[in-house]
């Protein structure tokens, strides 16, 4: 597509089309071109429920989400997108769309997530085979009962097709070439007859070297001229006695890269260390971001695999450094070209999974599994593959093997700028060529103007979409009408039995706005098509949500009621079970009507969508309130003396939901934070969190830094004045130097935090 220059454009643009239309985007651009930071930005603003996968365990690591496979529950193999096999496929694995179907028994927790997603975010896209995009469109049309592609949501695809391409054996292609044109995400047949629009961010923010950025350019496009091979080929290193500190190799093979490293290592002829990580609840081993046992030498080239989280910043993902000191507790790492060197704290990544907050209906994070150490890996070599998203200064490039088009294009894209470049041997064409396949995809020619036309058709249609199924309960009152009838068959002399007049009278009552919503869904059509202005089809939107929410607020406070009345009753746990269970079905259409009546009016007033604009109020405190007055109308209307007692036992269950959703959007830090000031002990907090005691320690020194806690607020006073006295006898400044003179007087732990307080 042709470039929107300005970066700034791009990015608005993609947020539009993500908050206010339902359309499948591809966001894709160069490498350096912030698509990571956009994707984040993207995540923390939109209103939708949205849950981020990628094809690999590291890449949804990165990402903030899980695996495609963990997610959708897909076995491994191929997916032919046909009912049946054919009869030479039996020594292939694969599954069909009749054996995939076979696969789909979730429990209703993910059912619930699924079938309340609006947004899926696929990351690292290019790696993505067309047949697994298939199976994931397949199975989302299954849950979620929806024929449209992938069952109705919105898919932002995220990713750079000249990288890291698809991984597919030849017995395996030759089943697929069957009924695929190519293994790339968009030969899949979903995105075919569904093509995604594109958005491609230009403005490159790794290289600021316009003469390297255009050799890169050509390189990505296929044309790269005899000028820029003698160019490239000017670099290779000539010396044998080339000083190689500094430097990192990219090599294309995982053996290579592991060969010198573990030679480097070698000739050091000093102690190792070794740093074991620390690893809580579930983090299965293919997602581990680095290894489990760190091997170190005073001397160690290594890299930063994290950027940093602190307020220095101190170090980015790709920065290259060297060991120059090592205790059994401490690193320290010299930054040789700056002459600067830091004390290496410890990162805790987190394996979470997606779950349905029943209180607010939307799909929130949960952490399931931490994994704590060192960001730190040996840095003599990496893989091309390994090296995606990293940043380097210096990098020695072996591209004589490129076994995979755009290979090349990733391992010199990782650099800021020419002069850091060095190759082993000289480079011919061949090395570097790219699939045309994917260059013909992603050449549209889109300008400005279409896109922001396409954007309010698609804003127009979304609104249009959303009012239809807002204000269509079909679901709902068949749910009422089969549990009204179960009363029926109830003993006559059964609570439930008693109550039979009551269903029905609500039940009636639910039935009688069908008609009234089906005029109004006929009237929406009618406006949408004349092309009525979005202020008008807004009002009758609130003059509709006004009659129905009075209807429906009115029938969830008797079912409030009467499940509060049952409570009192022996014998009619089932019988309350049921009228929560349809309460909240009642619930969450009630939710739906206040999200779309919101999103209606801030939309046609041509204000900016963001996540915020459903924290309010009316809809988060909605439910609370509710059972709250049901629950005070009950206790006036009692004739016991006491309070009633958990006359509705799902509200403090309710609380509970809201307060873990937002302790789940919390960093680990900040989470940590608000147990200090809850006033927990450390011990009490590493015990609730299920992180060792140093972890904690790590966060505690990070927060003193930040200035948000103080010493005073984690340690008693008598201990303070315990280490002050003791450090007032001591020589030295490193941490490692007054260890050694107090030995078990004062912990690691606690001179760490000391030492970052501003008592010091």
């Amino acid at each position: 597509m042709k470039s929107i220059e300005d970066p700034s454009t791009a990015i608005k643009l993609t947020e539009l089309f993500v908050n206010q239309t339902n359309r499948t985007i591809f966001l894709t651009g160069k490498a350096g071109t912030g698509k990571t930071t956009l994707l984040k930005k993207i995540v923390e603003s939109t209103q939708k429920n949205t849950v981020i996968v990628a094809p690999t365990g590291i890449a949804a690591l990165n990402a903030g989400g899980v695996t495609i496979h963990s997610f959708f529950q897909l076995p491994f193999g191929s997916f032919i997108p046909e009912t049946n096999s054919p009869n030479d496929a039996f020594h292939i694995k694969h599954e069909n769309k009749t054996s995939l179907k076979r696969h789909f028994k979730m429990n209703k927790k993910r059912i619930s997530v699924i079938r309340n997603l609006e947004l899926l975010i696929i990351d690292e896209v290019s790696m993505l085979r067309a047949d697994l995009m298939d199976a994931i469109d397949w199975m989302l049309k299954i849950v979620r009962r929806n024929d449209e592609p992938f069952g109705g949501i919105q898919v932002l695809y995220i990713g750079d097709l000249l990288q890291l391409p698809p991984v597919v054996k030849n017995e395996e292609w030759n089943l697929l070439r069957n009924y695929y044109k190519g293994v790339y995400f968009f030969n899949s047949h979903v995105l075919v007859a569904h093509p995604p629009l594109i958005i491609e961010l230009t403005t490159i923010f790794r290289q600021q070297d316009n003469h390297f950025i255009d050799l890169l350019n050509n390189l990505r496009d296929n044309f790269i001229s005899q000028e820029h091979i003698s160019l490239l080929n000017k670099k290779v290193i000539t010396d044998s006695d080339f000083d190689k500190n500094g430097y990192i190799t990219l090599s294309t093979h995982n053996a290579r890269a592991e060969e010198i490293n573990a030679k480097e290592l070698t000739k050091i002829n000093s102690k190792s260390y070794f740093y074991a990580a620390e690893i809580t609840g579930e983090f299965p081993e293919h997602i581990y971001p680095i290894d489990e046992q760190l091997e170190l030498k005073i001397g160690s080239q290594v890299m930063f695999i994290k950027n940093d989280v602190g307020l220095d910043k101190n170090y980015y993902n790709g920065k290259i450094g060297e060991v120059i000191q090592l205790t059994d507790y401490e690193i320290t790492v010299l930054f040789p070209d700056e002459k600067k060197k830091i004390i290496v704290e410890k990162y805790e990544w987190t394996n979470i999974k997606f779950s349905l907050n029943e209180a607010t209906q939307e799909i929130s994070e949960e952490v399931i599994g931490t994994y704590v150490q060192y960001p730190l890996k040996l840095a003599w070599a990496i893989t091309v593959h390994k090296s995606q998203g990293l940043t380097f200064d210096k990098a020695i490039l072996d591209v004589t093997e490129v076994f995979a088009p755009g290979q090349a294009y990733v391992a010199f894209s990782r650099l800021r700028t020419l002069d850091g470049l060095k190759l082993v041997s000289p480079i011919e064409n061949r090395s570097i060529s790219i699939d045309q396949q994917l260059i013909d995809f992603t050449t549209h020619e889109t300008n400005l103007t279409d896109l922001n036309t396409q954007l309010k058709k698609d804003t127009t249609k979304f609104l249009w979409q959303r009012l239809l199924k807002t204000f269509d309960w079909y679901a709902l009152v068949e749910s009422m009408s089969v549990h009204a009838a179960s009363y029926a068959g109830s003993l006559s002399k059964s609570e439930k039995a008693k109550n039979i007049d009551w269903i029905k009278e609500i039940t009636s009552k639910l039935s009688q706005t069908q008609e009234e919503s089906y005029k109004f869904r006929k009237q929406i059509d009618k406006l949408f098509q004349s092309g009525t202005d979005l202020t008008f089809i807004n009002d009758r939107t609130i003059a509709a949500y006004n009659y129905f929410f009075t209807i429906f607020d009115e029938i969830l406070g008797k079912f409030y009621y009467k499940i509060g009345e049952l409570k009192q009753t022996k014998k009619t746990k089932q019988h309350s079970d049921e009228l929560e269970e349809q309460s909240e079905i009642l619930f969450s259409k009630i939710i739906e009507l206040k999200k779309t009546r919101v999103l209606m009016e801030k939309i046609s007033l041509g204000v900016e969508i963001t996540q915020s604009i459903f924290k309010i109020p009316e809809i988060e405190n909605y439910q609370i309130s509710k059972i709250s007055a049901t629950q005070q109308l009950l206790r006036q209307q009692s004739k016991k003396s006491k309070l009633i007692v958990d006359v509705i036992d799902f509200e403090s269950r309710i609380l509970t939901k809201k307060s873990t959703e937002k302790k789940s959007k919390l960093s680990t830090i900040e989470t940590t934070l608000e147990f200090i000031l809850a006033g927990m002990r450390l011990e009490e907090i590493a015990l609730s969190r299920q992180l060792s005691e140093s972890t904690i320690y790590s966060h505690i020194t990070q927060l003193i830094r930040a200035e948000k806690v103080t010493l005073n607020d984690v340690m008693s006073p008598e201990r303070i004045k315990v280490i002050k006295t003791i450090l007032e006898q001591v020589k030295g400044n490193s941490l490692s130097q007054i260890k050694a003179q107090v030995g078990d007087q004062i912990s690691w732990d606690e001179l760490r935090i000391y030492q970052a307080s501003t008592i010091i």
